[in-house]
């Protein structure tokens, strides 16, 4: 009889596949994703007003996870709508979408494919790596990032990427017929606060 109870349960176990919680980490509003770059004439620093992050992780507690070095982000998803991005000047603006092909290629989109990650003695650092689509052209990138406690449940995640645009067949932005000329990398940051 105890046999038989136990083959049922194993045959249970078998068919009922085990339940895995996941956790949903959402950006708050304090989090920000911007580029800076230079040109002949002078620096300039672009913001991106509105983005969607999606970051899932598997089980509960995937803050205090990371922070400990374990790799308990599976899925990072992130959407800028190209349009919105703000240079803080109406003609930079007008020659950065044009550059980025705004018209054509309406999202930029970062997908994650995998990172490292390791504690450190004040949160977690690591490289992640991921696709990155930007102007119609999608490319492989790695990108350094600094994981922090952020109080309250939060984690805070800040990291930077040299981006060329030539990489992902766009030419720098030119004004004045030539005379002032986009510097060809740019660096992306961002500063995201992320919460469940």
């Amino acid at each position: 009889m105890r046999l038989t109870a136990l083959h049922a349960f194993a045959a249970f176990a078998l068919v009922v596949p085990a339940r895995s919680e996941t956790e949903l980490l959402v950006a708050q509003p304090e989090s920000r994703i911007w580029v800076e770059g230079t040109s002949t004439m002078k620096s300039f620093s672009c913001k991106a007003p509105e983005f969607t992050i999606t970051v899932k992780a598997e089980g509960a507690g995937a803050v205090p996870a990371v922070l400990a070095g374990q790799k308990a982000v599976k899925t990072v998803e992130l959407s800028i709508p190209a349009a919105k991005i703000d240079c803080a000047n109406g003609t930079m603006n007008e020659h950065m979408r044009k550059a980025i092909k705004v018209e054509d290629n309406a999202t930029i989109k970062f997908t994650l494919s995998g990172y490292d990650v390791a504690a450190s003695a004040k949160g977690a650092q690591g490289t992640v790596r991921g696709s990155l689509l930007l102007g119609g052209a999608e490319r492989p990138v790695n990108v350094t990032a600094v994981a922090t406690d952020a109080g309250n449940g939060a984690l805070r995640v800040i990291g930077n990427y040299e981006l060329a645009l030539s990489g992902f067949d766009l030419k720098a932005p030119s004004l004045m017929f030539g005379s002032i000329k986009v510097a060809d990398k740019v660096q992306v940051k961002f500063d995201l606060v992320l919460k469940n």
